[in-house]
């Protein structure tokens, strides 16, 4: 393998090594919860770990955040995708054990990897190379290979190769053996030598706390990781046990769903962007509140199920009015420390709405979209109110960072 990746560009060995943990997560993610389930954890109890998993990234991401150099990033994934590896393993002889400490352990643990991997990914690619085509090919990679990855996973669950049944615990070790192809490739990429300062938080966190309207887009972006977490950070148990798909029928809905998400998300970039924010705004959160109440007032499955895909299918959309006049507005300097910030308030977003989910599945699928609708109305207003300040100070001729 070494000679194949010689004849590969060092930031084209960093997409392949991006391509394989893709695959990894997206096989991995789509029956996680499915195997705490199998391994006797209820919905509270998952969304419990979940979300206790996602706080601890807060902390390890804040400690990392005064550590953060160009010339350690590479350091840092290598570290992080072989805890990743051990954690994996462990949790794959852990199985059916009943040694539910050890396996919550490596859940925080894998959990903490993974968002560390992520975070380090494309300040890692432009330590090597800065080029905006090179960004998009990193996110084309990431999200195609992760529904790869699912797609995997509902080919292989539940089928029978010689004596051996493919479960959940069996696509585990697939996701493995993924994980560990990508842990090859980035051992042979070759360091670029880059400067050894350090990115100065406490300086960015001065100039983000100055922009009033960058302190509510952060605020707006962890109310709308609530908002979406206790609505469908469960999805895999509310698609199996409160709508009776099977794994494999819920896998191939969401790959479905998840694809034709990324082509409305691009036709609506080029086609379906009204010139009215407002309306974008209305479009893609106020649908989705509606479709959510009616679910819940109802309480009908078939109106949940109608509700969620809505809010899958709308997810990708309309990014460029939600989220992109707000991050262009900082300045190059600051990005790297920023989204960091941005990351790891959206994890604490997460991880309060996981456990919502798990507090409302109790109750029933339809209350988990009620409380998300309750949310996602606090982001409506939130959004509009952002997007009332932009257009005053477009008019004032007073953009901020620029």
């Amino acid at each position: 393998m070494e000679k194949i990746l010689e004849k590969f560009k060092n930031e084209n060995k960093i997409l392949l090594m991006l391509a394989f943990f893709s695959i990894s997560k997206g096989l991995w993610e789509n029956f996680r919860q499915l195997w705490l389930q199998d391994n006797n954890l209820n919905a509270t109890e998952i969304s419990q770990i979940l979300g206790t998993a996602t706080f601890c990234c807060v902390i390890v991401l804040i400690i990392l955040a005064k550590q953060l150099s160009l010339d350690r990033i590479k350091k840092i994934i290598s570290i992080s995708i072989f805890m990743k590896i051990i954690s994996l393993i462990a949790l794959y002889i852990l199985n059916h054990t009943g040694n539910s400490a050890f396996i919550n352990l490596f859940i925080i643990i894998d959990t903490i990897c993974q968002n560390i991997i992520y975070i380090s990914i494309y300040p890692f690619i432009v330590s090597i190379k800065k080029e905006d085509k090179l960004y998009s090919k990193k996110k084309l990679v990431e999200y195609l290979f992760s529904d790869i990855g699912i797609l995997i996973g509902g080919i292989l669950i539940g089928r029978t190769i010689g004596k051996l049944i493919v479960d959940y615990n069996i696509c585990l070790l697939v996701a493995v053996i993924f994980l560990i192809l990508s842990f090859i490739v980035i051992l042979n990429i070759k360091n670029k030598k880059v400067s050894k300062q350090k990115v100065e938080l406490r300086k960015t966190i001065q100039y983000i706390v100055k922009d009033k309207i960058i302190v509510l887009y952060i605020l707006d972006y962890m109310i709308s990781n609530i908002a979406m977490n206790t609505g469908l950070g469960l999805k895999m148990l509310m698609l199996t046990n409160g709508l009776n798909f099977s794994a494999g029928e819920a896998t191939n809905f969401l790959l479905a769903v998840g694809l034709i998400a990324d082509v409305i998300g691009i036709m609506a970039l080029k086609y379906f962007t009204p010139k009215n924010d407002y309306l974008t705004i209305t479009i893609k959160f106020g649908i989705r509140m509606m479709l959510y109440w009616i679910a819940f007032i109802s309480n009908d499955l078939t109106m949940c199920l109608i509700a969620m895909t809505w809010s899958i299918l709308i997810s990708t959309a309309y990014e460029n009015i939600t989220d992109a006049p707000y991050i262009n507005r900082i300045k190059n300097e600051y990005q790297l420390v920023f989204t960091n910030v941005r990351y790891t308030v959206g994890l604490v977003g997460t991880s309060i709405g996981l456990y919502f989910a798990g507090i409302m599945y109790n109750y029933g699928i339809a209350f988990n979209l009620g409380l998300s609708a309750f949310f996602v109305l606090f982001q409506l207003a939130l959004t509009y109110y952002l997007v009332y300040l932009r257009k005053n100070e477009d008019r004032k001729g007073e953009t901020y960072g620029k």
